[in-house]
């Protein structure tokens, strides 16, 4: 038998209390009463059942979180921890979350886990990864033995039977099947495929609870490629859901989101050819046009053809200048022509031909213009048109 003080109890109750799993994440189903909700923003009450009752405080800061704060009377299930309050010797609830009783336990679950793991930024959109337009490799996660798989591969080899599909199967429902997802996830984690899909068939909230889970959640958020949720039906909703890069209906969906239609990629790649084929004949339309005109243009520039003009520019030249020179020649001549007339006319010859003589004295060979050039006596030569004469001068005088 120990004996301890009342502060040594008290902290023994709160160590124990505090060392407790159970009561450390726990919902409490009750009706509120003795509601208080003072200047400071806190929130206290009490939950009581019959004739017992358990006290319970929300902080200011978890009161801003809840959408609708219960009153007196009203049935809820509150979301917590349990711990013991040494300075009055109490045990309390500290609650975090609270909604209302006719919820049932596990939508309260779901909606304080959204919320959580919303305000953490997990369903961020802006975190949404696209999906690759052609993936090489598909991972699979889901039951090896299910429907869905099945229908998953129907589609994947219909639509796109060039891509690899890596199966990492697990237990999707049950007890231990949280964990079991996530090993198949991180198995996935250290191979290189290109997409995930994380899928299951329909079921009720409770089979599909695995994916509900906060360690697949994360499990989720953590992969390094995008991630499509194919759980359940459409109406189902789960919190891999919110995480995953995409959300499918359907497992099925989920196969068809994650892969193009080899149907519209032929369709596609026929028309790319057409496309391409027309686009080639332009070019090599356009090509040949060059070429023409760089062959034109080498022939006219080729040294041979130059040389050709040059002998052509040349032979023109030649035929310009013998024509000018045959024009220079007969104007030359015409001229000659001209010139030699009237050099005939005015020639002593002419002259004297038409009886004419030319007089110079013998002596000096001077021509005789006037007769005082000459004295009585003189000899002088006469020129007529056929011979010379030689004669004295008997008498001058002047001309009448």
């Amino acid at each position: 038998m120990r004996l301890l003080s009342v502060a040594q109890l008290n902290t023994y109750l709160r160590e124990l209390l505090d060392t407790d799993e159970i009561l450390a994440d726990i919902w409490v189903e009750g009706e509120v009463s003795n509601l208080s909700r003072p200047a400071s923003g806190h929130c206290y009450f009490t939950l009581k059942e019959a004739d017992t009752q358990l006290r319970a405080v929300c902080w200011r800061s978890a009161v801003a979180r809840i959408p609708a704060m219960p009153v007196n009377g009203d049935a809820v299930l509150a979301h917590g921890r349990v711990a013991f309050y040494e300075a009055s010797g109490q045990i309390q609830l500290y609650v975090d979350m609270i909604r209302p009783a006719g919820v049932g336990l596990l939508a309260a679950r779901f909606a304080e886990l959204k919320a959580r793991l919303a305000a953490e930024g997990l369903f961020d959109p802006s975190r949404k990864r696209s999906l690759p337009p052609w993936p090489r490799r598909i991972g699979i996660v889901t039951s090896p033995t299910g429907a869905a798989l099945q229908d998953m591969l129907t589609i994947l080899r219909r639509r796109f039977p060039l891509a690899e599909v890596l199966l990492a199967g697990c237990q999707v429902q049950g007890v231990g099947a949280a964990e079991s997802v996530v090993a198949a996830l991180q198995s996935l984690y250290q191979t290189n495929v290109d997409v995930i899909i994380v899928a299951r068939g329909g079921g009720s909230a409770e089979d599909l609870w695995t994916f509900n889970e906060e360690v697949v959640a994360r499990a989720v958020y953590a992969s390094p490629v995008p991630v499509v949720s194919g759980v359940g039906h459409e109406t189902d909703t789960t919190i891999i859901d919110e995480v995953a890069d995409l959300r499918a209906p359907t497992p099925s969906a989920a196969a068809e989101l994650v892969t193009p239609d080899q149907v519209e990629l032929r369709a596609d790649l026929e028309a790319l050819q057409a496309q391409l084929d027309e686009t080639i004949g332009t070019m090599i339309d356009q090509r040949h046009d060059l070429l023409a005109l760089a062959t034109r243009n080498l022939h006219q520039l080729a040294p041979a053809a130059r040389l050709e003009r040059e002998q052509h520019r040349l032979h023109e030249l030649m035929q310009r200048a013998t024509a000018w020179i045959d024009h220079a020649t007969a104007l030359r001549h015409a001229q000659l022509a001209g010139l030699t007339a009237q050099l005939s006319a005015l020639s002593p010859q002419a002259t004297l031909a038409r009886g004419y003589a030319i007089v110079r004295r013998t002596a000096d060979g001077s021509v005789v213009t006037v007769p005082s050039q000459v004295a009585t006596g003189d000899m002088i030569g006469i020129t007529l048109r056929d011979g010379e004469l030689e004669a004295q001068v008997r008498e001058t005088g002047s001309a009448p």
